[in-house]
C-alpha cells in the first residue's frame, strides 16, 4: 500500500475513535463536574498565562512520553505506525494508532479538570476561561500540520534567537523522523537540549535550508505549497503509484 494510503486509513480510523472515546471523556468531566469553565470576562493577560501554562505542561506530557513509546514493546504497539511516514505530510500527523492518539490527546482533558480541582482547593487559582479552551485545539492541529509540512517556513535567525531558539521547527521534527530517534519535543526544544536528546546536526541542517529561500520559500508563489504537494500525491494515490514526498530534497 503506498505511504499516503496508510496515513489516509489511520487518519479516518482516528477521527474516527477520537469523536466517540475524546467526546464520551468530556461529557464524563462535564456530568460529573470534572471540568468546568471559567465564562467571566477576562484580561488577555490571564488568557495568555493559562495558554503558556497549557503550553509547556503539555510539551512536557508530549516529550515524555513521546520518549516512552520508542522503547519496546511500547514502539511496536503504539508508535511504528507513525514511523512508517520517513517523509512526512501534514496527515502524517494523524497517522498514529488509536492508542498514540489517546495518549497524546488525554492531557487536554487532564489538564483542564487539574485546573478545575486546584480552583476548589486555592482560592487563587481559577479554572481555565472558556478563551484559552478554545486556543488549545486549533494550535494543536497547526503545530502538528507545520512539524510534518516537509517544509522549513521559519527564518534562518531562528535558532540564532534566544527569543526563539527553543520553539521546535519542521527540521527539527524531520529529523525525529528521519533518523527514528531524538528530537522528542513537541512544542520546544527544551526537554531535548536537557536531556542531551537534540540531534547535533538538526542546527546545521535548518541552516542550509534556510540560506535557499528559493526552495524554502517557493510555496508562497505558489509554486511548492505544501497543501499541493498533498494533492499530487493523492492523485498519484488514486492511480495507484508508489511515489511519495520525498523527504531527502530537504537535505540535497
Amino acid at each position: 500500500m503506498p505511504i499516503l494510503g496508510h496515513e489516509l486509513i489511520w487518519t479516518i480510523i482516528n477521527i474516527a475513535i477520537a469523536v466517540f472515546t475524546l467526546g464520551a471523556m468530556r461529557k464524563l468531566f462535564l456530568d460529573q463536574r470534572l471540568v468546568f469553565y471559567n465564562t467571566e470576562p477576562a484580561s488577555a493577560w490571564v488568557i495568555a498565562l493559562e495558554f503558556v501554562v497549557y503550553f509547556f505542561l503539555f510539551d512536557t506530557w508530549f516529550y515524555w512520553g513521546h520518549r516512552l513509546m520508542h522503547v519496546e514493546p511500547f514502539y511496536k504497539w503504539m508508535h511504528k505506525t507513525h514511523h512508517k511516514s520517513t517523509s512526512t505530510n501534514p496527515l502524517t500527523s494523524t497517522s498514529v494508532t488509536p492508542f498514540e492518539a489517546f495518549l497524546n490527546d488525554s492531557f487536554t482533558s487532564l489538564f483542564l479538570a487539574g485546573m478545575a480541582l486546584l480552583s476548589q482547593v486555592f482560592v487563587f487559582v481559577s479554572p481555565i476561561h472558556i478563551a484559552t479552551a478554545a486556543l488549545i485545539l486549533p494550535t494543536n492541529v497547526l503545530m502538528g500540520w507545520y512539524v510534518h509540512s516537509g517544509y522549513e517556513l521559519l527564518p534562518r535567525w531562528w535558532n540564532k534567537s534566544r527569543a526563539t531558539k527553543w520553539f521546535i521547527s519542521a527540521t527539527f521534527h524531520d529529523h525525529h523522523h528521519r533518523y527514528f530517534t531524538g528530537n522528542f519535543g513537541g512544542y520546544t526544544t527544551i526537554w531535548d537540549r536537557i536531556c542531551g536528546t537534540m540531534r547535533k546536526n538538526f542546527e546545521g541542517d535548518f541552516e542550509k535550508i534556510t540560506t535557499r529561500p528559493r526552495q524554502a520559500m517557493a510555496w508562497r508563489r505558489g509554486k511548492a505549497c505544501p497543501l499541493k504537494r498533498l494533492g499530487a500525491s493523492l492523485r498519484q494515490l488514486g492511480r495507484g503509484s508508489n511515489e511519495h514526498l520525498q523527504y531527502d530534497r530537504l537535505f540535497q
